[in-house]
């Protein structure tokens, strides 16, 4: 395992302690609201804090950019870990036992590495830039399906960016024609993690920030996949708005939602 992925799975775990155990007494988690339809617990922030002591322990000038304590500069800008402490919040202050710990480091502005932890079932999803994505060491492929016919796909519903409701409403009826189901399960780490190990073909969703994608963009690439925004191209990043899956099977989602979706969520 490379020596950074390493570190990156020991502050993972370490996280996922401090969650598995306050998920045993959820009354004592103090849940505030930062925005619309936006929550954070005081568990949120102090898995964070404890992900960016252990990085910073064996990589005091890196840089960290958290979707809790925001960034922290360190002397070297070459390396940028992005943490999101617990992907599905809601998921966690409801007792739903579906939420991730999610870590990537970009090197020089590409990602390196990536894990994706979910503590309730020990599974620890891992990539590295070239070698391959893996689910607790055993190596992971995306689908092989190449049409929409028979596929399942993950979703998230645009629950801060209700202005586009319509529009995902559309994208979504032009999709769900063709699949056998969808799913909404509230962690996206999660959904592109699951795209990456071929449990579900493909996912899609509105307005993501780095923090939510970042792993999950290098595990479906090392796995085979595609990772791109509405309109095919490569802004997701800014926009936030993203389809996975293999490629072929990307390119038609693509191909069936363009039609129906808003300008806006094609730039």
């Amino acid at each position: 395992m490379h020596p950074m992925l390493n570190i990156a799975v020991r502050a993972a775990r370490n996280a996922g302690k401090i969650l598995l155990r306050a998920g045993e007494d959820l009354s004592k988690v103090e849940v505030q609201q930062k925005g619309a339809n936006d929550l954070v617990t005081n568990i949120d922030k102090e898995a964070e804090a404890v992900i960016r002591d252990t990085i910073l322990q064996s990589y005091p000038t890196h840089s960290i950019v958290g979707e809790e304590l925001g960034e922290h500069k360190g002397k070297d800008a070459d390396y940028q870990w992005i943490v999101d402490p617990i992907d599905g919040t809601t998921n966690f202050i409801k007792g739903i036992p579906h939420y991730a710990i999610s870590i990537a480091l970009k090197v020089k502005g590409r990602l390196d590495q990536a894990v994706i932890y979910d503590p309730i079932r020990g599974e620890l999803f891992t990539a590295s830039k070239g070698q391959g994505a893996q689910l607790n060491s055993k190596r992971l492929r995306v689908s092989k399906t190449t049409v929409l016919a028979g596929t399942v796909l993950a979703t998230g519903f645009p629950f801060k960016n209700k202005h586009h409701m319509d529009a995902y409403t559309e994208a979504f009826k032009a999709l769900f024609v063709h699949t056998a189901d969808i799913r909404r399960a509230g962690c996206s780490a999660l959904d592109m993690a699951y795209v990456a190990a071929g449990r579900v073909d493909g996912f899609f969703e509105i307005g993501l920030k780095p923090w939510h994608s970042a792993a999950g963009e290098l595990l479906v690439k090392e796995a085979g996949g595609m990772v791109v925004d509405f309109a095919g191209g490569n802004n997701y990043n800014h926009s936030g708005n993203i389809i996975c899956g293999a490629p072929k099977l990307t390119q038609a989602i693509i191909r069936e939602i363009r039609p129906v979706l808003s300008e806006s969520l094609l730039r």
